[in-house]
């Protein structure tokens, strides 16, 4: 029988969302409180999908089911006028997996869930598995699955914001790196936040597995009916990961290995190497094959990219670093004198966790903006602070502060919109600057 399924937000997910309901034979409307881009609006007509664009009107209201996009939150008028109306509500990737038989393995976290799912993919790919990567890291879920619905494995970064509005979602394994202050304008504390992420968890079940940092204190009272296997730099586990002698060591169900000479450094990719291995050690990889994986896996552009080196000096972007706790692993992981190229738009940071690492190693902080919270944060740590209105500036700046053997390293801890279009922009462009010297 044929739906009515509305879709609120036209972006990414929400023409996803369209176009599987759509392949579905449902009646289909989108609607986008801004406007639409030409290209979407050209998707939607061709596939025969009425839409409405500059406003929600009351045509919502006659649905029988809204997905909803994840960048508008629940306290949003519409999305509370909807409830009002008694219409159910779900996330894109609640749809998505109510759509599909496979098997997925989603990845969340504060920090590294990029990096995870793509070392995941490569592991896969050396293997018969037949396996979508998709989500925050790649095309909406269900996009995908409009277009091909076969596959053995998804992997699926998942953010708290796609993790709203799910009632059955249940991956296979989930997996939860790291959590820290993030999205604080969007949550109305920490706690909110967290509890989102442990949505991740809400409906699997025993033969599910959770896989999570045993490391981190906002994970101890986590509560799952999943199996549960930790993952450790501090602690060892007879049923778990952890990183002993420069080694990961993964014990799982009798089944032991090791693996060494990562290709990436830092004690956060070690974390990521972790969540991965073990994640395909429950695929029952082979132990070569994942060591051999995660020795020869390239990182993700904008993620402590090393652009170049320019009379001794390194470039290194790390764009994507839009929150406090991704510049605190970055500063952790260097180990030359660091000209720091910070700021954007605060997205309610507390600066206090990386004060100590600040002092100890950076020498100049470059500040992209006129929000003067890092001058303030950072102003008995640091004794030249400037801010800048542009890349271009901060980059040449940056390299006239510099000396034979230091890094610049380009890890806002903030959004990217008061300048760039995003955080590919920002990275993108700073590139472009180091290149031009």
């Amino acid at each position: 029988m044929k739906k009515r399924i509305s879709i609120i937000g036209g972006g990414v997910s929400g023409l996803g969302a369209a176009l599987l309901a759509k392949s579905k034979n449902n009646y289909v409307f989108l609607s986008e409180k801004n406007q639409l881009s030409k290209k979407i609006k050209q998707i939607l007509k061709s596939n025969h999908i009425n839409y409405e664009e500059g406003h929600h009107s009351n045509n919502l209201f006659s649905s029988d089911l809204i997905i909803k996009s994840p960048g508008i939150s629940d306290n949003s008028l519409i999305v509370k006028q909807i409830k009002e109306k008694g219409i159910p509500i779900v996330s894109e990737i609640e749809y998505g997996f109510e759509n599909t038989d496979s098997k997925i393995i989603a990845v969340t976290g504060t920090n590294g869930k990029t990096t995870t799912c793509l070392m995941l993919k490569h592991i896969f790919n050396q293997t018969a598995l037949n396996v979508l990567l998709a989500g925050n890291v790649g095309n909406s879920l269900c996009h995908e699955l409009s277009l091909k619905n076969n596959y053995d494995i998804i992997v699926l970064e998942v953010s708290s914001f796609q993790l709203e509005n799910i009632n059955k979602f249940k991956p296979y394994i989930s997996v939860i790196l790291n959590i820290s202050d993030d999205h604080l304008d969007r949550y109305s504390n920490f706690n909110e936040y967290r509890k989102s992420k442990f949505m991740i968890t809400k409906n699997q079940i025993k033969e599910d597995y959770l896989i999570y940092n045993y490391d981190d204190k906002c994970l101890k009272d986590l509560e799952t009916n999943a199996n549960k296997i930790p993952f450790s730099l501090e602690c060892e586990f007879e049923n778990g990961v952890f990183f002993k002698k420069n080694k990961i060591n993964i014990n799982l169900k009798n089944k032991n290995m090791t693996i060494d000479q990562l290709s990436l450094k830092g004690k956060h990719n070690i974390y990521n190497s972790m969540a991965a291995a073990i994640s395909a050690r429950v695929f029952e990889i082979s132990d070569s094959l994942i060591r051999k994986s995660l020795q020869d896996f390239q990182n993700v552009e904008h993620r402590l990219e090393s652009v170049l080196k320019v009379n001794n000096i390194e470039f290194i972007n790390d764009s994507k670093a839009t929150n406090v706790h991704a510049t605190w692993y970055a500063l952790e992981s260097m180990t030359r004198n660091i000209v720091w190229i910070a700021g954007g738009v605060d997205k309610g940071n507390n600066y206090d966790e990386l004060f100590n690492l600040v002092k100890n190693k950076v020498k100049a902080i470059i500040v992209l903006g006129d929000d003067k919270k890092i001058n303030k944060s950072f102003k008995s740590a640091v004794e030249n602070i400037i801010n800048v209105g542009s890349m271009q500036e901060a980059v040449s700046l940056s390299y006239d502060i510099s000396s034979d053997g230091d890094c610049v390293l380009l890890s806002p801890a903030c959004a990217s919109f008061n300048l760039f279009k995003s955080f590919e922009d920002r990275g993108s462009k700073f590139k472009e600057a180091v290149r031009q010297l």
